[in-house]
């Protein structure tokens, strides 16, 4: 079933060639393209989100990529989304993430990860739509501040910010979609993939 956005969808035809190329690569990958559709509204916006907030924050900054991968997909693995995770888990993989660790993402404390992944992980779960009440608790800071400077769970934390509220915007305030936590597991986010 294909999503239907609130906003209007743009036909490739009337789209810029940046998103117009975008839009057949997720096709290519996802066999759905409504996000590129959606942004084609705002050219100005996509290209921020996609050069300035992937180009210049999440794939620059001072955090190293494995752990902003590791993030992100469990921030979408949390938040249900097929979209997202179709194309976080080959970006995760290709960082250096393994199946056995995104296999793990229901239990990280007895999962093969190091320390500073558990944290990062943790830190997923306080940032995620399924947690109204995450925080960045002291006991959480001082996990992170082992392995990471304030300045670097500063852009962790924006970087998860950002993502959850685009994905708050794109995934939950479509017609049709209800809030709430998502009832079922991370194994099961992957293969279902509620989108």
């Amino acid at each position: 079933m294909k999503p239907e956005p609130a906003l209007k969808r743009i036909d490739t035809s009337e789209m810029p060639e940046d998103i117009a190329s975008a839009w057949e690569a997720s096709m290519t990958l996802r066999g759905d393209a409504t996000f590129f559709e959606v942004f084609a509204n705002h050219p100005d916006l996509y290209r921020w989100y996609v050069g300035s907030f992937y180009g210049e924050v999440f794939r620059g900054g001072t955090v190293a990529q494995p752990f902003k991968e590791l993030l992100r997909l469990r921030l979408s693995t949390l938040h249900g989304c097929r979209f997202c995770n179709q194309g976080n888990r080959q970006d995760a993989l290709a960082s250096g993430l393994t199946e056995e660790q995104i296999d793990a993402f229901d239990d990280p404390e007895n999962g093969p990860f190091t320390d500073a992944e558990r944290a990062v992980l943790a830190l997923g779960e306080q940032i995620a739509l399924t947690q109204p009440e995450g925080t960045l608790n002291p006991a959480l800071h001082r996990e992170l501040a082992k392995h990471f400077s304030d300045a670097e769970i500063l852009e962790l934390g924006l970087v998860g910010g950002i993502l959850a509220g685009v994905a708050k915007f794109y995934v939950r305030l479509r017609p049709g979609r209800k809030g709430g936590r998502l009832p079922f597991s991370c194994q099961e986010r992957l293969i279902r993939l509620a989108f």
